[in-house]
Order: C-alpha cells, then structure tokens, then sequence
C-alpha cells in the first residue's frame, strides 16, 4: 500500500512539473481564431488591413487538428496577422464562391488597398479595395505558416 501511494505521489509531481510537448495541452489563453459569421464581417476584418488566414472546413477527424494548429499559429501571430475559421456546411454560399471541392483548404486573403477615386462621383459609402488571395499549400503548423508569410513577403512580426 506504501509503496502505490509513493508511486502515485510521483507520478503527479512528474505531471506537475514535467510540460514538454508530448501531447500535453498549451495554455493558450482564449481563442484568437474569428469564427465566420457573416460576409459584412469578413469585409471589416479585411479592411483592418492585416492579412486573413481563412480556413474553410466541415467537420472531420481532419479538422480537429486543424482547429489547434490553428490556435497556435493565432497566438503567435495575434496583432499582425487575423485567422478566421469558416464551416462550410453552415455558410454553403461562401464556400461555393472558393471553388474547390476538396476539404478543409486555407486561403490567405492579403493587402487590401483602398483605390482612390478617380474622378467621378462616386458613393461615398462604398470603399474600393483590392484583395490577392493566396492558396496555401505548405505544412499547416506555426513554422509553416512562418515561412510561407516569409517567402510571401508578408509582416507577421515587428
């Protein structure tokens, strides 16, 4: 009897103390990954001027680990880049305008740029901006995400 509770004992100092990433949950603080909700929303994210990290999904095995990649590529990149999460399933007329058949697939959606004017009268409640939608395609971990905004000359870090 002794010796399990010691044995216990141990094991949960080992626990306590022991964080290598061996499966052991990350305290991530809340969640900085937007969930689509609206079109209108997705728009004012886009005129924020960072660049959108949209991944479209349904529900999957797949995407549960997807969800916490996720979440840690978020907390990383926080201020200067915005992750949004779309289910598809929910918001079909979204994920149809993507065209793609497969998923979950991500799409970054990158520099908005308010067009001036050009000389004619135009609405002065409607903005015109330019968006470049990237497929990504790398490894989907923080370092992938790192070194696609790199090799896309994209600032997610001061």
């Amino acid at each position: 009897m002794e010796e399990s509770s010691m044995l216990n004992k141990m094991i949960l100092n080992l626990r306590a103390t022991c964080k290598y990433y061996t499966g052991y949950p990350k305290d991530l603080g809340p969640s900085k990954v937007v969930h689509f909700t609206s079109e209108r929303e997705f728009v004012q994210l886009l005129h924020q001027g960072q660049p959108v990290v949209v991944a479209f999904t349904i529900k999957c095995n797949l995407t549960k680990r997807l969800d916490r990649m996720l979440e840690e590529a978020a907390a990383e990149f926080d201020p200067h880049v915005k992750f949004m999460r779309v289910e598809c399933p929910k918001y079909p007329g979204f994920c149809i305008t993507r065209q793609k058949t497969e998923y979950p697939f991500i799409e970054i959606f990158h520099s908005p740029e308010h067009a001036a004017n050009q000389g004619k009268a135009v609405d002065p409640n409607i903005t015109k901006y330019s968006v470049k939608v990237l497929p990504f395609n790398y490894d989907v971990s923080v370092y992938g995400f790192r070194e696609y905004f790199k090799r896309q000359g994209i600032k997610s870090s001061d």
